[in-house]
């Protein structure tokens, strides 16, 4: 599925790539109406549609993905909630497997995540995915979201990387398009990002379940080193 000699940089998606995206979603879709609805004194199917509206209008925009966005909009500590439930933050499986082989293999490991300073923070203490990268890259520092073209141009100036010789992981098709509209050309979706939802179907790009599928190759690469 890869041609691993022609890879010496993998990006990775954080939510929904190496990390169970059921988290967020039960995030945002539960607890915030749930806590909105009671700091607000309303019913909670009310606060679930007005949340959705809200969510709708800038989705694929930096300030969907901020804690602090949400947080004055909202009158809520979205920081605050976040560690109400970190219980339910998880690793997808063999990722951990995934990202040492990258390693044994010479491969360089950089997250590159939509995902606002704060809730990184709040990830990576829970996981300790940190001490598995090389680098971490948060489009909040950067200014734009990886739907944005121009998030690659910036993204290339601050770590460089050749995008013919780059692979990029990511559960958004909006996001691998952009990817792929930059020029990076090995690029891969991820089909089960919540792990309590069904299977999806993406034809537009080379996909898996998840990571178990990528070991055996990989693994022989990093046996070859």
């Amino acid at each position: 599925m890869i041609d691993w000699s022609a890879v010496d940089t993998v990006l990775l998606d954080m939510d929904g790539t190496l990390l169970d995206l059921h988290f967020d979603n039960h995030f945002w879709l539960e607890h915030v109406p749930l806590r909105y609805a009671e700091t607000h004194g309303m019913p909670l199917d009310a606060a679930r549609v007005e949340l959705h509206a809200r969510y709708t209008d800038i989705q694929g925009t930096l300030n969907w993905y901020c804690v602090d966005h949400w947080s004055r909009e909202l009158g809520l500590d979205i920081a605050l909630l976040k560690q109400e439930v970190e219980h339910l933050i998880a690793v997808h499986p063999h990722v951990t497997d995934f990202l040492d082989l990258l390693a044994a293999a010479g491969k360089r490991r950089i997250l590159v995540t939509n995902a606002h300073q704060k809730s990184l923070a709040i990830k990576m203490q829970r996981t300790r995915l940190h001490d598995r990268l090389d680098e971490i890259v948060c489009a909040h520092d950067l200014g734009l979201p990886k739907e944005n073209r121009a998030f690659w141009q910036r993204l290339q100036r601050r770590h460089a990387f050749d995008p013919a010789h780059t692979l990029f992981v990511d559960d958004s098709v909006a996001v691998l398009r952009s990817a792929r509209d930059y020029g990076i050309t090995h690029l891969l979706a991820i089909l089960l990002p919540d792990t309590r939802q069904p299977l999806r179907s993406i034809d537009e790009f080379p996909a898996v379940r998840g990571f178990e599928a990528l070991l055996p190759e990989l693994r022989d690469v990093a046996e070859g080193q």
